[in-house]
């Protein structure tokens, strides 16, 4: 990392502390503190990256970097997109498909050493990996950072060893190799109970834990009747010509202005069949079969169809450097 970091970046660690959406009462408000953010991390860090999982959060904050550096003529940083192997096909062509249209840089990150174990002995989600056959730095990872005592884990995302290894250890290592020190990413203050103390600007500076840098968090304030408010208002208005200027809540895939397709739009099609939120195919299921906006946002749990085991350890995670 740059020798004399963070001493060049001057941001507020503390702006957002003790807030929550409700200091954000109306989606003007939200997304004028979403742009304020933005432009800080573009033109605060050297070497800015946008986290970007192809799910609706990234995607929102790709939307606003995209515009900020427009308005603010700055460069739009790369997107990291983290493969942990599980995704499912729809989300790996949505990435391809929008990244070609936008005309964005991806650097894919993955943690080789465990695709390679997988690929060599066939391995299928759930099949047990050897630990002591995996890299120096995957099992100091996972003895002396996750203390995991056990000779195998499995080849599964939604678990304490799989999610820190898959996603973190391969996150940290891009990080690494192109000097990232700012990330722009889509945490949300309501969307997970170990998030709701985060601030627009989070340091990670402890070198043995993570490549030093910095998180920057501009939808902190969103909650996700917001998030869906500024995609059918906003994003998808400026992105597709055919579509109203004023916007438009569509109720399924044949309510599209004509001509238009759910593909035309930058909404990843796992919502449009039901999906809120979006992790490994093998431990995500659809909420209901209504689209993700249309479905009872206050009543229900947004990540009720993700692996709870994983929800349950978010806060260690955390710590460990996961998103």
């Amino acid at each position: 990392m740059t020798e004399n970091f963070p001493d060049y970046v001057d941001v507020n660690y503390d702006d957002g502390e003790g807030q929550d959406p409700e200091d954000y009462p109306h989606i003007n408000d939200k997304i004028e503190k979403a742009v304020e953010v933005t432009r800080q991390g573009l033109e605060q860090y050297e070497n800015p990256a946008v986290m970007w999982t192809g799910g609706k959060d990234s995607t929102l904050v790709l939307y606003f970097v995209k515009e900020v550096a427009e308005r603010y003529d700055l460069e739009v940083p790369p997107a990291i997109f983290i493969d942990h192997y599980q995704h499912f096909d729809e989300i790996h062509d949505f990435v391809d498909d929008w990244a070609d249209r936008w005309d964005l840089e991806v650097i894919y990150a993955r943690n080789e050493d465990v695709g390679e174990y997988v690929d060599e002995h066939g391995l299928e989600p759930g099949d047990e990996i050897e630990i002591e056959e995996l890299s120096e730095q995957n099992r100091h990872h996972v003895r002396d950072l996750l203390e995991y005592e056990e000779d195998t884990f499995p080849f599964l995302l939604d678990t304490y060893v799989g999610n820190h290894l898959l996603k973190t250890v391969a996150l940290n290592n891009a990080l690494e190799e192109h000097d990232i020190d700012g990330i722009l990413s889509g945490v949300r203050w309501d969307e997970q109970e170990a998030r709701a103390d985060e601030t627009f600007f989070s340091p990670r500076h402890d070198p043995d834990i993570y490549p030093p840098h910095d998180r920057v968090q501009p939808i902190l304030q969103f909650e996700e009747a917001a998030v869906w408010e500024a995609f059918w208002d906003f994003v998808v208005p400026d992105t597709v010509s055919e579509f109203p200027d004023e916007g438009y809540v569509p109720e399924g895939k044949d309510d599209l202005p004509e001509g238009l397709e759910p593909r035309d739009t930058p909404v990843s099609p796992k919502y449009w069949e039901g999906f809120r939120s979006l992790g490994s195919e093998i431990s995500t299921e659809k909420t209901e079969d209504d689209p993700a906006w249309l479905q009872d946002l206050e009543g229900t749990t947004e990540r009720a169809g993700r692996a709870q085991d994983k929800e349950d350890l978010m806060e260690r995670l955390r710590d460990l450097g996961y998103m």
